[in-house]
């Protein structure tokens, strides 16, 4: 479902980004082929020096259908990235992808705190967040942040995942599933 970025992945990924309904959600943009494989070199060297995490998400055939990123670390926290391929939204790609990076984030490489910045024109993804029952709304919590991400001609709601809720919830989900295998049984 997921793994490390890598380079012979540029063309497959550069041809679903640049559809129209997915490239102006992307937040490294690429004009060109040469340029994505630039940025992807580039995101291949920023995480080899701690600073982000970013995963090519693969359908069930392998194949390379968008990305999942945490930018800017500071203080075992950073801001989620993700965009899939127009073909693959709507599939369930999108949660599985986020369930399998949010595991490796919080229990293998000790990542406390994950922040959504979401465009207030993104109805698709203020829908997708608000859906999570382990995603806190966080503009009036956390406003310094928000006024931070807003100063640019892009508006935002900033959303927050914290380990202690994502651990709860995925915990309880567990039990749940468990409970409703034992009454079946």
């Amino acid at each position: 479902m997921l793994k490390k970025r890598d380079i012979h992945d540029s063309q497959p990924l550069y041809d679903h980004m640049i559809h129209p309904d997915v490239f102006p959600f992307v937040r490294h943009k690429a004009a060109s082929i040469d340029e994505y494989l630039f940025l992807t070199k580039q995101t291949i060297e920023a995480e080899e020096r701690g600073e982000l995490i970013s995963r090519t998400i693969l359908d069930e055939w392998g194949s390379p259908i968008g990305t999942i990123s945490l930018f800017d670390i500071q203080d075992n926290a950073g801001f989620l990235g993700t965009w899939l391929g127009k073909p693959y939204h709507g599939k369930g790609y999108n949660q599985a992808a986020k369930d399998a990076f949010f595991n490796e984030l919080f229990f293998e490489l000790g990542i406390d705190r994950i922040f959504l910045r979401i465009r207030k024109k993104n109805v698709r993804s203020t829908k997708a967040a608000e859906k999570l029952p382990y995603v806190v709304y966080a503009n009036e919590t956390r406003k310094p942040l928000l006024d931070e991400i807003n100063q640019g001609e892009d508006i935002y709601n900033l959303y927050e995942i914290s380990k202690d809720l994502y651990t709860f919830y995925t915990v309880r989900t567990a039990a749940e599933t468990e409970e409703q295998h034992l009454k079946e049984a």
